[in-house]
């Protein structure tokens, strides 16, 4: 019998030298620690988020009419200061943006307070500034993570931290509602700022060993900075239909679950507790989404993660079409909202990593924000428009329009370069040829 061949001495050596210098998000104390920031702030707005329509029903008598206006006032601040917070995103240190308006909204409640008598008035004051320091804080919060790793960390890195907000944000929800009725609605606004100073501690803990040093020139203003950031996306192949595509579905997204809850709790009589169920497979699809999301664009390439991702939503929506009150239908909606969950966190992180990847490090806030803007409006757009469509054709026809339009952003998504990209840019794992053929196929470049 042969022996095999004797092995170089040093090429243990050289292959525990290679594993040692390979990236890990494992042992990331910046990752872990802005995780950790981000998640713990995502619950305590949702916290804020439940208090505060219970305040104003419950305690200050409003009419619909001041119901309505705190609404606005809540997602007013995502259209109006998306453009100019973008532009102080790509400005000024993101980990100070970061733990400055966390402190910023840690104090707002207890300026409430400070101001005496709880009215309407200064709770739609506290909820306009809570969505500003909310909409400038995302504008810093997302576009960082590129400064925290090395490039090919980032997909890993964003489908983490999304399936932890996720989670995050179920917890928030519940935590929200058990504790207005333990505490009271306005004690929970106290709550409320002790998550955002434990967001801030964490973030004063990032380390942003990757941010790029750019030369010190003229300061531009800030149109012209927003129009940067605007003709950036509108002139790059791939950017342009990646934030189109995002904008569309928001928009009939916006349509499809703007009465949702409501065909939920009248329709099909499911109450609250169905209603939790429903929204809690969120919580159980976005980890399973997380484990897959990475070996998925390794195996497939991120166009088709980003296809199917899109496409979950129609399909997932169907079975609302079709229910009927009962628990068998109850559990089919469940195992749609975790179906979905899954395709959705995988393509959501797909998307923000392809977008991040292939930004320039001085517009990464401002290409973000753009997006923001755009989804914003779409949504508030939505809004009118369902009110519209379900006094046509009634609830359950606006819903089906909402689930039938969610079909043309996987078209858009279909017909665009985005969709043969094989392998993420920025990423040093794939061969060569594989990772310059799609983008020369669209005619872009990576940055």
């Amino acid at each position: 019998m042969s022996t095999p061949p004797p092995r170089p001495a040093h090429a243990g050596a050289l292959v525990a030298a290679t594993s040692a210098s390979a990236p890990s998000l494992r042992g990331h104390r910046s990752f872990q620690a802005y995780r950790l920031s981000e998640a713990t702030a995502l619950a305590g707005s949702l916290v804020s988020a439940v208090a505060l329509p219970v305040i104003a029903a419950m305690e200050l008598d409003a009419t619909p009419t001041q119901v309505s206006t705190l609404a606005s006032a809540v997602m007013a601040p995502g259209f109006l200061l998306a453009l100019p917070a973008d532009v102080a995103g790509d400005r000024c240190s993101k980990k100070r943006l970061m733990v400055g308006t966390d402190l910023a909204a840690a104090a707002v409640v207890p300026a409430c307070w400070a101001a005496g008598t709880l009215s309407m008035p200064v709770l739609d004051g506290a909820a306009f500034l809570l969505g500003a320091l909310t909409e400038l804080h995302q504008a810093a919060a997302i576009a960082i993570v590129p400064e925290l790793m090395e490039p090919e960390l980032v997909p890993d890195a964003n489908a983490r931290a999304m399936a932890a907000f996720a989670v995050a944000g179920s917890a928030g929800t519940y935590v929200g509602t058990a504790a207005v009725s333990l505490l009271g609605a306005a004690r929970c606004l106290l709550l409320d700022s002790a998550f955002y100073l434990i967001g801030a501690w964490c973030a004063s803990r990032i380390s942003t060993v990757h941010a790029a040093q750019h030369p010190a020139g003229p300061s531009t203003g800030m149109i012209t900075s927003i129009h940067e950031g605007m003709a950036h996306v509108l002139r790059d192949p791939l950017q342009r239909p990646l934030v189109l595509t995002m904008a569309y579905h928001a928009f009939a997204e916006g349509i499809a679950t703007t009465y949702f809850a409501y065909y939920l709790l009248t329709e099909l009589d499911y109450g609250d507790t169905g209603l939790g169920l429903v929204l809690g497979g969120v919580g159980v699809g976005s980890p399973v989404g997380v484990l897959v999301a990475g070996r998925l664009v390794r195996r497939v390439g991120p166009g088709a993660v980003l296809l199917v991702g899109f496409a979950a939503y129609p399909i997932c929506g169907a079975p609302l079409l079709l229910a009927r009150p009962g628990h068998g239908w109850l559990v089919a909606l469940v195992a749609a909202s975790a179906v979905k969950a899954v395709a959705v966190t995988a393509a959501a992180s797909t998307q923000r990593s392809l977008s991040q990847q292939l930004c320039p490090p001085h517009l990464q806030s401002r290409v973000q924000q753009t997006s923001a803007w755009l989804v914003a409006g779409a949504r508030l757009l939505a809004t009118l428009a369902a009110g519209t469509v379900a006094a046509v054709v009634g609830v359950w026809g606006a819903l089906l329009t909402g689930i039938t339009l969610l079909l043309s952003p996987v078209a858009l998504l279909w017909f665009s370069p985005v969709r043969r990209l094989k392998v993420m840019p920025g990423t040093t794992t794939a061969p060569p040829e594989q990772t310059s053929r799609p983008l020369a196929e669209s005619g872009d470049r990576v940055h």
